[in-house]
């Protein structure tokens, strides 16, 4: 009886404990947080809206992209002659954000707004205009039920940053822990990833250099991540995104142009027409210093379809004769040897995604790249168009030319070479979220990464409770069997004999 009623309470004790066990893992209500950022760039203005669970907001990763929305109409620059309009611009997003996060949590999710090189060349412009712009916008954003945190035009250093920021988080090269954390180790390579972003009027690179001379002071950053310190070179050329590099290229064209109102453009398709008004083409910070008179006010363009000749155009976008450093990109900019795998994203992702160039599992070889580029721009316009019919006009219209700009800016501006260039990896999306400096932005600004890695117990609470099981389990019958030794039954004593 003795031994049937230990049993019992051991069987019952072995139950208690794994039903404490099950119900205090038993997951809980998801506690999401919430946060916006509106990324106002040069072409249009992009709404972002992020969630992650509150009881991991230091982990890394647990961020994800949950909505984005994009704004009709321009960028906010392009509001310059109507600022008042800039803000109501913004209006449908908001109202998508709303719509996407629970009302309940409305007043305590932050909206952040940044404002990249399109603002930052109307500012040198018309610094008047950006800041009614700005204005507007900020009045717009207080309107809306959430927790408005700024409105500002960020510096291209800061867009390169945070854009390497939201790349290397999502891939998770900031935190390893266990055997992430020992292969890492054993890596001879860079363990972050380079940040390459083009824009419409700027263009980023970031990367965390091997050891090299601490030369041009002003292109460094450090950061301190999860008890790690980052020594990290960026530079952002403004003027030198796609759209307004075109603007350049087509300054250059017309310097050295004779007094014809017509121009032969090699970047364009062969059959494609465009005209431009000299007044405003001049207007723009990055074309003003090539001004000239000319006895016309329209310029009438004419595609020629000529890669070659297009990728001896682009080049002398890229003074490369001047280096007072050990090493330069272009116009005379400090530019370490180059390290490690690199992230491209935003227009170096949609354009050479158009162009079928950005095979992930395999990276395109560089001649074939630029063979890819050749044959799309020597076709005719008439045959391109009705392909691309879903496509507005000025966008393909420029695709030969920003293909092959692209290919000019990573290969003679950075230098990447045939050997490197596999080592470049067009994203357009990491897991659920963009690309881009928008995530790296918020995570700064929310302080969710934090210097110092945050203190862990050794065991999680779920691996915790399970060993608390097992111990009692064999504590439970070491106990019974030591009981049967000592105290032998008389069932027992008997099969004995």
């Amino acid at each position: 009886k003795i031994l049937l009623l230990l049993g019992f309470l051991s069987t019952l004790a072995a139950v208690a404990l794994i039903a404490v066990a099950v119900t205090q893992n038993k997951p809980l209500p998801k506690n999401i947080k919430y946060g916006i950022v509106l990324d106002a760039g040069s072409s249009h203005t992009n709404l972002y809206v992020y969630d992650w669970p509150a009881e991991k907001e230091n982990d890394t990763g647990v961020v994800q992209q949950v909505e984005v929305c994009k704004v009709e109409g321009p960028g906010i620059s392009g509001y310059s002659q109507a600022t008042e309009k800039a803000g109501p611009s913004l209006m449908q997003c908001l109202r998508r954000a709303e719509e996407v996060i629970p009302p309940s949590q409305h007043p305590e999710t932050p909206v952040y707004l940044g404002a990249t090189a399109g603002m930052r060349l109307l500012s040198l412009e018309n610094k008047d205009a950006a800041d009614k712009v700005l204005s507007s916008v900020e009045k717009t954003l207080r309107s809306a039920p959430f927790n408005f945190q700024g409105a500002r035009i960020i510096s291209g250093q800061e867009e390169g940053a945070y854009g390497w920021i939201t790349i290397n988080y999502l891939l998770g090269s900031f935190k390893q822990s266990g055997w992430r954390k020992f292969l890492h180790i054993l890596k001879s390579r860079s363990e972050t990833s380079g940040a390459l972003d083009l824009g419409g009027a700027s263009t980023q690179i970031t990367f965390v250099p091997d050891e090299t001379p601490y030369e041009s002071p002003e292109s460094w950053l450090h950061f301190r991540l999860y008890g790690k310190d980052y020594k990290v070179y960026t530079h952002s050329f403004l003027c030198y995104g796609k759209d307004q590099a075109l603007q350049q290229k087509l300054a250059w064209d017309l310097q050295a142009s004779t007094s014809s109102s017509s121009l032969l453009d090699p970047c364009f398709h062969r059959g494609y027409q465009r005209t431009i008004n000299i007044s405003d083409f001049f207007r723009n910070p990055c074309t003003s210093a090539e001004k000239k008179q000319l006895p016309f006010n329209q310029l009438h363009i004419q595609g020629e379809g000529d890669y070659q000749k297009c990728r001896r155009n682009i080049l002398n976008l890229f003074n490369k004769t001047n280096c007072p450093y050990s090493s330069c990109s272009f116009n005379g900019i400090y530019l370490p040897p180059l390290q490690g795998d690199f992230g491209a994203f935003s227009a170096f992702y949609f354009v050479m995604n158009f162009l079928n160039l950005t095979n992930e599992k395999s990276p395109v070889p560089l001649d074939k790249v630029a063979s890819a580029i050749q044959s799309f721009c020597a076709r005719p316009w008439q045959e391109v168009k009705p392909e691309y019919h879903q496509i507005k006009e000025k966008y393909l219209s420029e695709y030969c030319f920003s293909g092959t700009y692209i290919l000019s800016l990573l290969q003679n501006g950075y230098e990447f070479t045939e050997e490197n260039w596999q080592r470049i990896h067009f994203l357009g999306k990491i897991g659920s979220s963009d690309a881009g400096w928008t995530l790296g932005y918020m995570l700064n600004l929310t302080n969710m990464i934090p210097a110092e890695e945050p203190a862990v117990p050794p065991l999680s609470h779920s691996s915790y409770v399970g060993l608390m099981v097992l111990c009692s389990l064999v504590l439970v019958s070491v106990l019974l069997l030591a009981w049967l030794l000592f105290h032998k039954p008389k069932c027992l004593q008997k099969g004995i004999v």
